[in-house]
């Protein structure tokens, strides 16, 4: 179920319990009306509105309640920075404190009812905001702003406050950012810089400063919104509020833990949808770092694997450092879309370009060898004896003439080429000066993208610090794994936003005939019996075994014949999760002796080992195959989601497995194949056939519906394996665990 840290429901999971229980849907998150046709079969939302917060990034007025200016107090200095960021934005300023008749010499309203005006913004430099929640609702106030710590940060008392907090401010209808935040959303961004810019959002103040620091470098910031504890407004409201913003090119994140998985799964939606990139650091890769996460923010990390899954799933690009974060976005923000997704290197040293070469098609990017007609045109300024096929090494660019211009134009004139990456190790005047300006010269002639890699330690040279730097066409990073990193996402983003449907669209909203079936097969916090759970995949359309559940030596006898021989005999029981390890499994019998043999020692483990069986299952053996498992599991912050991987005994011990969020349609279940280590298996290796991939796909996307239909009352589902058949002849479960909630 989703839930926030504490247990308590979040607005998808209260939905989903109300449409369950038959009663009718209450206020939907940020006060639409709740639709039914808005939920999915789950009774999870599929639309979310987007908060309308142009009054709280641009208010014309603020009050400022226990504003100070006493020096040595820290409100004072937290008042100053207000009173001049207000002055910037236009905004009328009012001071409350009850006992100063003024402050910075603006007249101080003695407390919110006496406030001259309605205001939009309040911000609170209060220990304990609860004293003045509701006065601030009394007043209309449309924004507040809490700064104070001491909340879900540490520990089970203070979450509990965070959660009264939470609940006074959702009665207000006012909407609140923070508690534990700070000023960011107030810093004095630059008005002189022109261009798409990147939005900001961070849940650590000081992770952002990277980011907000390229203004110094000519790379334009629209908005800083910190959320610190996030009690109501969230990551995913400022993704869903910047991705409708014209001037926003990029939205830059830094996210410790997400509140609700699925809020951010539609915020992602909507900037896919608007073709607006999401660039993301999200802390919790390993153990320690989700810890310390947790105890700064008070929040679920999630399970990383299925973070990671639903945001390449939704189009969100992770990356793992500030610099990433940084040049990541900030190339997405100001690059056109790619013409083509070719790139070429081009070097003054045959070293540099086989380095990065090397280093760029690792991860993926794609450098195609140019043409014979292309290699012959370069050669007319370029040496014979150095190689132009890609990377182009020109032996050390042209000074003296207009050679360098035509090399590059020439490069750029490929309608294959779309992306052109110079790597200049250090400065070498006058030769790296004369190639930084024909490159930049060539990038406001040209619709394609042009970088450099600038690789000195020193970046005070001038054709770094006034050339590169100076133009808005030329992208420029200090390092190649960066580049190579942010130019790798530039091609990925627009190549997926431009095949991109969401799958909100399409997603099921009235349960299937086989939901019914499924539903008096359930029982509430048991483990269902391997018969029982086989039903239940057949009752959505996936292929079992011919078998039959018998209770007598004889009567395993008869199923056999009817079966067809030879046959796999099993115990079947609710409490049993391992069978083989346990000896509770024969296959391959053949005759009449074999099976009554077989039913005589499967009873007396079973009796041994003290466990409980509905009968034993007399199965047809299914032999040829590629083994894989799919399964069904919940996540904390996304609930149910879908794996699929190499089955079998040793799925534990390869771990190769793929997840998805659902929904989700069929090019993702596909792509879940291409995602797994051992993909080649079904492609047919060493004379075996290809595997029926389609039939495959077919069983993920009801194994999916199941978990769509069934949401919270399916705990588990393990399918393993599921024999994948040759091409054409469709695949069959042999084995399944179901978990009811």
């Amino acid at each position: 179920m989703l839930g926030s840290t504490h247990g308590t429901l979040t607005t998808d999971s209260r939905r989903a319990r109300v449409i369950a229980c038959g009663e009718q849907p209450g206020p939907a998150v940020h006060g639409r009306p709740a639709d039914v046709d808005d939920l999915d079969v789950g009774g999870r939302p599929l639309y979310a509105d987007v908060p309308d917060l142009d009054r709280f990034f641009h208010p014309g007025s603020v009050a400022v309640i226990g504003a100070s200016d006493t020096e040595g107090r820290p409100n004072t200095g937290i008042t100053r920075q207000l009173v001049a960021w207000a002055e910037r934005v236009g905004a009328r300023l009012h001071p409350v404190h009850p006992s100063r008749p003024s402050v910075f010499g603006i007249p101080c309203s003695p407390s919110v009812a006496e406030l001259p005006e309605q205001v939009d913004l309040a911000v609170l430099l209060l220990a304990d905001p609860f004293a003045v929640i509701e006065e601030l609702a009394e007043a209309k106030v449309k924004f507040a702003v809490v700064f104070a710590s001491g909340f879900a940060e540490t520990g089970a008392e203070g979450a509990a406050a965070q959660e009264r907090l939470a609940a006074s401010v959702a009665r207000s209808g006012m909407r609140l950012l923070g508690p534990n935040t700070n000023l960011n959303a107030f810093e004095h961004f630059r008005d002189d810089l022109d261009g798409p810019a990147i939005a900001l959002i961070t849940q650590s103040g000081h992770q952002g400063r990277p980011v907000f620091s390229l203004q110094e470098l000519g790379i334009r910031l629209s908005h800083w919104a910190p959320t610190g504890n996030e009690a109501d407004l969230e990551t995913a409201d400022f993704i869903s509020y910047f991705a409708e913003r014209p001037e926003v090119g990029a939205i830059a994140c830094y996210v410790e833990g997400l509140k609700d998985g699925r809020s951010f799964l539609l915020a992602a939606d909507r900037a896919a949808r608007r073709g607006v990139p999401v660039v993301a650091v999200k802390v919790g890769r390993t153990e320690t770092g989700a810890r310390t996460a947790a105890s700064h923010t008070g929040k679920l990390t999630g399970a990383d694997t299925v973070v990671d899954a639903a945001m390449r799933q939704f189009g969100v690009i992770r990356v793992d450092g500030l610099d990433e974060l940084q040049d990541t976005a900030a190339l997405l923000a100001r690059a056109r879309p790619p013409r083509a997704e070719g790139v070429v290197v081009y070097s003054i040293s045959g070293g540099t370009g086989a380095h990065f070469a090397d280093l760029a098609t690792e991860a993926g990017l794609r450098l195609p060898a140019l043409s014979e007609a292309k290699q012959t045109e370069l050669h007319q300024w370029i040496p014979e004896y150095l190689s132009v096929a890609n990377p182009v090494d020109n032996g050390g660019h042209p000074v003296g003439d207009h050679r360098g211009q035509k090399i590059i134009d020439a490069i750029l004139d490929d309608p294959g080429v779309g992306v052109l990456i110079c790597p200049i190790t250090g400065p070498f005047p006058p030769l790296s000066d004369r190639l930084v300006q024909d490159l930049v010269d060539a990038a406001e002639r040209t619709d394609k993208l042009v970088c450099v890699v600038w690789g000195s330690p020193v970046g005070t040279e001038p054709a770094y610090r006034d050339v590169l730097l100076g133009s808005s066409r030329v992208a420029t990073f200090r390092t190649v794994a960066n580049c190579i990193t942010a130019v790798r996402a530039y091609l990925d983003h627009h190549r997926f936003v431009t095949g991109y449907r969401s799958p909100f669209d399409e997603a099921p909203r009235a349960t299937s005939p086989s939901f019914r079936k499924a539903q008096a097969l359930m029982c509430p916090g048991r483990q269902l019996s391997e018969h029982a759970a086989k039903q239940l995949l057949r009752a959505y359309g996936i292929r079992v075994p011919r078998e039959q559940l018998v209770t007598s030596a004889a009567a395993a006898v008869r199923a056999a014949s009817l079966v067809g021989y030879p046959v796999v005999m099993k115990a079947s029981g609710a409490q049993i999760a391992h069978k083989t390890e346990l000896g509770l499994v024969k296959i391959g019998l053949t005759s009449a002796s074999q099976v009554r043999d077989a039913y005589r020692e499967l009873t007396d483990i079973a009796r041994y080992e003290g466990v409980a069986l509905d009968g034993v299952l007399v199965c047809q053996m299914v032999e040829r195959g590629v083994e894989m498992v799919v399964g069904v599991t919940h996540d904390e912050l996304f609930g149910p989601t879908v794996t699929v991987g190499l089955g079998g005994v040793l799925v534990e011990v390869l771990r190769d497995v793929a997840v998805r969020v659902p929904p989700f349609g069929e090019d993702q279940a596909r792509d879940m194949l291409g995602d797994l280590r051992g993909r080649a298996l079904l492609d047919g290796v060493r004379g075996r056939p290809p595997a029926d991939l389609d039939a495959l796909v077919e069983v993920v996307l009801r194994v999916q519906r199941m978990a769509l239909e069934l949401g919270d009352g399916l705990a588990e589902l393990d399918i393993n394996p599921l024999m994948v058949l040759p091409q054409g002849q469709g695949a069959v479960a042999l084995d399944a665990l179901a978990v009811c909630r």
